[in-house]
């Protein structure tokens, strides 16, 4: 679609500018264009930034796509310029992985670049593959339009499953922030917002074709209304006042601030048992009711608490009168003959006087941070590598295929969440839970370690996502984090408490009650996304048709 058939009016310039933009001048502003992009997600959430980032794509993929060379010709320059786009995104996006890397700085900063430069540009490869399927529908019409939404939702939906996934910063986030819009996530899930904030967010290109006003104005305005009734929706959605209360449950989150350095070693196990007794134990305001449930976060101690009689003894004793403790802990597990020990990142139930009554293995293991991948694992570790948790031949993943509930006596069933999990749509409740034996979870329990990413962006987004899996669920979210953000949200993402990042302090608070029946996402799951992509690729082939 050469510049020169659509642009118009005053965009003419810069849009001519971008089509005749070739080689690394294409692929820089491609990148840039991508680095702005990232201003929509937390803790920004500049959703005009978006608009900007992706009616810059679309104009590069004019130029990409143009000239007399034919598809098979310009698939790469497309497939080039997505890359570059998603490099750009997904750097600017995630730099703050490198702080993990300089927690232990002796043995992991060399390796800095190759998390905040190396995943990226192994990631952005699917936003390249989603520009290059885009260009096979491309046309010099607003269906191009369609057809980038296509293949960017297609591509980052493959991004949240292949490879056991890594569905950060999706593009859908930057409609899932807003109270009003998240809401349409309880029917379309992360994946739907995507292909929703593409759709909306690309259209301002159309203002540069020069044809008649209703195609050049037409695709914005539609945009424009698409976002105004998600919001009015979204409104109408959220009931008035606060949540009803589940009766009986007080919740007490801690939240130590313990830093993720030399004091976090077992050799200082009784300081830091002490330190999560004393912070449990603080009398709650006055007339507020006594805690019935305590959490701790994910990995609380640096040392096997199951094995240490005397640590759970104290605890169990430690815990409010009446009260259960819900904790992450590593657990180990005795070994088959002939077989290493094997260790677990879990959530436990703790009864007085220091009894484990229920527990639940983490299933979705961060690769290199938990354990090391299969294929690569023997070679990286004769080089004397390993992952980052300090634990021997590293984390295994809990048994079942799915996650499970957690019991804890006192509380409606839990869906139990360790760390990222929560950053996976459609994985929070058990497959195949409608019917299941076990019972339909009454709240989504995540407890997490962001130690590691400092004050940055980092447990910010990781916060927003599992926010929206709230509203994705029509749960209530209990968060408790070692250093923030620790929250309590309804099931429409209303934060109803919470504690900022950085702070050493208990949060009580109620736990609100699931909404009414479950959500259309949670009965279908991805079914309404597949739709909505087929209804798109339905629109973009019908424009290329046309075209």
């Amino acid at each position: 679609m050469p510049a020169r058939d659509q642009a118009g009016g005053p965009l003419a310039a810069p849009v001519r500018w971008l089509a005749l933009a070739r080689g690394w001048r294409r692929l820089g502003v491609a990148i840039l264009a991508g680095a702005l992009g990232a201003l929509a997600m937390p803790p920004f959430g500049l959703l005009p930034a978006l608009a900007v980032s992706l009616t810059l794509a679309v104009w590069l993929m004019d130029g990409a796509a143009a000239g007399r060379a034919g598809l098979a010709r310009t698939l790469m320059p497309c497939f080039l310029v997505g890359w570059a786009w998603g490099f750009g995104y997904l750097t600017a996006g995630l730099w703050w992985l490198g702080s993990a890397f300089l927690v232990e700085a002796d043995e992991f900063a060399w390796a800095l670049p190759l998390g905040v430069v190396g995943l990226p540009a192994v990631l952005a490869l699917f936003y390249g593959a989603g520009f290059a399927a885009a260009r096979l529908l491309w046309s010099r019409n607003a269906g191009r339009i369609a057809a980038l939404a296509v293949g960017i939702a297609a591509a980052e939906w493959l991004r949240g499953h292949l490879f056991t996934g890594f569905p950060w910063n999706t593009l859908g986030m930057a409609l899932g922030q807003d109270l009003w819009l998240m809401q349409a996530a309880s029917f379309v899930g992360l994946y739907g917002l995507t292909l929703l904030a593409v759709l909306i967010c690309a259209a301002p290109a159309t203002l540069a074709t020069g044809a008649h006003p209703r195609a050049r104005y037409g695709p914005t305005a539609a945009a424009a209304i698409t976002l105004a009734a998600l919001a009015l929706w979204g409104a109408e959605r959220v009931p008035p006042g606060h949540s009803a209360p589940v009766a009986g449950v007080r919740l007490r989150l801690v939240q130590p601030n313990l830093p993720q350095d030399a004091k976090f070693r077992p050799e200082n196990r009784e300081d830091i048992v002490d330190r999560y007794v004393e912070l449990s134990q603080r009398p709650p305001e006055a007339g507020a009711p006594a805690p019935t449930h305590v959490i701790w976060p994910e990995s609380a101690f640096p040392f096997l608490i199951q094995r240490d009689p005397a640590s759970l003894a104290k605890v169990g004793a430690g815990l409010p009168p009446g009260a259960r403790l819900v904790t992450g802990a590593a657990r180990a597990e005795e070994p088959l003959p002939g077989e290493r020990l094997r260790f677990f990142n879990a959530i436990m139930t703790i009864e007085a006087p220091g009894r484990i009554s229920d527990t639940y293995d983490k299933v979705h293991l961060v690769p290199f941070g938990e354990y090391l991948p299969g294929p690569l694992d023997a070679a990286l570790r004769a080089l004397g590598l390993r992952q980052f948790v300090s634990v021997p031949g590293g984390f295994s993943a809990g048994s079942r295929a799915g996650q499970r509930i957690l019991t804890v006596p006192g509380l409606p069933p839990a869906a139990a969440t360790i760390c990222y999990e929560a950053i996976f749509p459609g994985a929070i409740v058990p497959a195949g839970q409608a019917g299941a034996a076990e019972p339909a979870p009454g709240l989504i329990l995540n407890v997490t370690n962001d130690t590691w990413f400092g004050d940055t962006p980092g447990p910010r987004q990781h916060f927003a996502q599992a926010r929206l899996r709230a509203v994705e669920e029509g749960l209530p979210l209990v968060r408790d984090a070692n250093t923030g953000i620790s929250a309590v949200v309804d099931a429409y993402g209303r934060v109803t408490a919470s504690l900022p990042l950085g702070r050493e302090d208990v949060l009580d608070a109620d736990l609100p009650a699931p909404v009414p029946g479950r959500t259309l996402y949670a009965r279908l799951g991805d079914i309404p996304f597949a739709l909505m992509l087929a209804g798109a690729l339905l629109c973009a082939l019908a424009a290329w048709r046309r075209a």
